[in-house]
């Protein structure tokens, strides 16, 4: 069989007539600028369409309760949300298919809208480039570890009279945090531990409490002059609880602090860099993060292993996993009963929106 003639539209066929046309020496020079012309015009005819095309799949007409009231109420909600998000996944591809063909021309990405994006303004918002904050950290609590005048030494410990789980999670922090040792609590007082720790040089204390047998929150303290810290632990999973976890070694992790954006974030995020020696072991690959996200400190724990000769990594986490929230923060070693608080968080106060965000 013979093959097919492709066919072709108008404006190919005048092309190509005024290409032969130009090889054989016939060419009308007038004709030809005005077939360029023509071929312009219609490009921009074409990308306005595309553009206005484009414009309008933004605000197409999406499903609504109403386009279900044949169904059960029971099942309303869900066929919905199924119908919604087919809709948006479908406006999703015919957008990008409208930007492949508009090419260099296609307009630029709009940002999403998510409660971070549309975080309210805070005041103590902190710039890359801000000397008052410098000079602050340059001088505060936790300059001598980060001029290297300190190592880290952690003493890790509990309330008294701990149940098993609250021990199994001080040994899962002891096995995170180099340089640190953990001793059982008894019944002795926290100031007299925090001086005994003070005799004994370490550098910072972690008193993990506990609630009905689990742990629920944890006492950090800088020492010697603190500060001191409460966090809320959520959303705790033990090593042995994941799906598929690796075996930690002694290296010493590197350390990712991400997203402490005000004073009070990086005073924390300092705090909790305190914890770990200055030089990572490389060779290790061992990984710990702090990722702060709506004033939720996730913690991570991960080895990052490298795939098809360096050109992929894959993280195999190590256990524990579990969440921070900040409480308050006291100026000084722990003091009930006359501290100086320097931030707590009062919920019914403070959260006044889910936009407005402290660390």
């Amino acid at each position: 069989m013979a093959p097919k003639k492709s066919k072709k539209s108008k404006k190919e066929e005048s092309m190509i007539d005024f290409v032969e046309e130009e090889v054989t020496g016939d060419v009308d020079e007038d004709d030809f600028e005005e077939a360029q012309e023509q071929e312009i015009e219609l490009t921009d005819e074409k990308l306005q369409e595309l553009l206005e095309k484009y414009e309008a799949s933004k605000s197409a007409a999406t499903k609504t309760k109403d386009d279900f009231k044949h169904l059960p109420k029971s099942q309303r909600g869900k066929a919905l949300k199924k119908a919604l998000r087919k809709d948006k996944r479908s406006r999703q591809e015919e957008r990008s298919k409208i930007r492949e063909e508009l090419g260099e021309s296609a307009p630029q990405k709009e940002v999403p809208k998510t409660i971070e994006s549309m975080r309210e303004y805070d005041a103590t918002m902190v710039d890359e480039q801000d000397d008052e904050v410098e000079h602050d950290e340059a001088n505060d609590e936790f300059a001598p570890y980060f001029n290297r005048e300190t190592s880290p030494k952690v003493m890790i410990t509990m309330t008294p009279k701990a149940k098993i789980t609250t021990f199994k999670f001080c040994f899962e922090l002891q096995k995170c945090i180099p340089n640190s040792e953990m001793f059982t609590r008894k019944n002795v007082l926290l100031k007299t531990i925090i001086e005994q720790a003070k005799e004994r040089e370490f550098t910072d204390l972690l008193v993990v409490h506990e609630d009905r047998k689990k742990p629920n929150g944890i006492i950090f303290c800088h020492l010697p002059e603190g500060p001191t810290a409460y966090f809320k632990i959520n959303s705790l999973t033990f090593t042995q609880d994941l799906k598929k976890f690796g075996e930690s070694t002694a290296h010493f992790p590197e350390v990712i602090l991400n997203n402490f954006n005000t004073r009070l974030g990086h005073n924390i995020a300092r705090m909790l860099a305190c914890l770990f020696p200055h030089d990572p072991k490389f060779t290790g690959r061992r990984v710990v993060t702090f990722h702060n996200q709506r004033d939720y400190i996730f913690f991570r724990h991960h080895r990052y292993e490298f795939k098809k000769e360096g050109t992929k990594a894959a993280l195999l986490e190590l256990g524990p996993r579990f969440t921070l929230r900040l409480k308050w923060l006291q100026k000084g070693t722990f003091d009930a009963k006359w501290g100086e608080f320097e931030w707590v968080l009062k919920r019914h106060e403070m959260e006044t929106s889910r936009r407005r965000f402290f660390l």
